[in-house]
């Protein structure tokens, strides 16, 4: 059973040198894995979901910084388009998939369903709980396929996101990255928090595990996923 209050969130890195030395050694060897790449019929998709604040987009640029940005494409996904609504929910991520030897990096993702449309009655309860079975039958297709899938959840406390929040609200070059939804999806921690654990337990298999990551501390995250990611890519290349 995933538990997120078991996360240990204390984990860190204590000096600058020491994460920006780790960094650039990971991100060289992803580059060097991303040349093989393309000269396969494989891809990768990486799924990033988390509350907000907990550092998705710094971690998701300095996965994608080094790397040939001509074969890696990132979809920050937001609420669907009226011509979205009018087909099934992973319709509009079908055509983001990548092709052979590309990356697509997915800052949230098809969990939507289970996860926001849940807590916020988008979805109903036959529509989230189906979703399960529909999401694992898709993971497992596009892993058929040759596709390498990387699922990460980037965990923070309720403190370290209020004051993040506070820095965003007061910070004008970052006022941009807070919204009444975000205060809003803030009151409902322990609900997000619910349809996140009941995912991890019903969407995390053998071969697309969920890694859950500590977000407390950016270069701790940044670094742990890096290392995730190459870890699996010297498996499968």
């Amino acid at each position: 059973m995933f538990r997120l209050n078991q996360l240990d969130l204390k984990q860190k890195i204590e000096s600058k040198d020491e994460y920006r030395n780790q960094l650039s050694k990971l991100q060289l060897e992803l580059l060097h894995f991303q040349r093989q790449i393309l000269e396969t019929k494989r891809c990768v998709v990486l799924v990033f979901e988390g509350p907000d604040a907990a550092g998705k987009g710094g971690i998701i640029k300095r996965v994608s910084e080094k790397l040939d940005p001509r074969v890696v494409r990132v979809y920050s996904i937001t609420k669907p388009t009226p011509e979205e609504y009018r087909h099934h929910y992973m319709w509009r991520f079908w055509n983001k998939l990548p092709a052979h030897g590309e990356m697509a990096i997915f800052d949230r993702s098809w969990y939507g369903r289970v996860l926001v449309e849940r807590v916020e009655h988008f979805a109903s309860n036959k529509e989230w709980k189906r979703a399960y079975h529909e999401i694992r039958e898709f993971e497992e297709m596009l892993m058929d396929d040759g596709i390498i899938l990387m699922k990460f959840y980037i965990h923070l406390s309720k403190a370290e996101q209020l004051r993040r929040f506070k820095e965003r609200a007061a910070d004008p070059y970052k006022h941009w990255k807070i919204n009444h939804e975000d205060w809003r999806n803030r009151r409902k921690w322990k609900a997000h928090s619910k349809a996140a654990e009941d995912m991890f337990n019903e969407t995390s298999t053998e071969r697309s595990p969920w890694h859950l990551i500590s977000g407390e501390y950016k270069w701790h995250a940044r670094v742990t996923i890096l290392r995730h990611l190459v870890k699996k890519l010297k498996k499968e290349l």
